[in-house]
């Protein structure tokens, strides 16, 4: 797939078109089947017991999946979630961010597939699998 924005086009849209939550997420890297996108967890993103919440989790997953298909189609806002299913798998490290690793396993005209995997920083087991699915409006 041909990228179409890379680490600095993502982070600009990012601050341009959601503003309230940009400084949650950084932009690591634009893969060959995706991105790499960083939650930068602070106290808001917690539940009792000190651990990330499931919607941070969720958050991290559905942005990361954002990103991945704009990577490859363009600054194209109004692409939305239309499924997503999350498995929750381990507790994550507390005091750590969460690094989510969004793969694309199918773009087309209309509807865009992939899965994410979260890790805490530094471990190499996965705290939660997430499966997408995203429609993109018609040009």
């Amino acid at each position: 797939m041909i990228v179409k924005m890379d680490v600095a086009a993502l982070t600009a849209f990012l601050l341009d078109a959601f503003p309230q939550v940009h400084a949650d997420f950084a932009v690591e890297a634009v893969t060959e089947k995706g991105v790499r996108l960083r939650l930068v967890t602070a106290e808001r993103h917690l539940r009792p017991g000190g651990t990330v919440s499931g919607p941070a989790m969720f958050g991290l997953a559905d942005v990361a999946m954002y990103l991945a298909i704009l990577s490859r189609i363009g600054p194209e806002a109004l692409a939305v979630t239309t499924n997503c299913s999350i498995d929750f798998m381990r507790k994550p490290v507390a005091g750590v961010d969460l690094i989510c690793e969004a793969v694309i396993h199918k773009l087309g005209r209309v509807l865009a597939v992939g899965d994410c995997l979260i890790y805490s920083e530094g471990k190499c087991e996965p705290v939660s699998r997430a499966s997408l699915t995203y429609a993109i409006p018609p040009k």
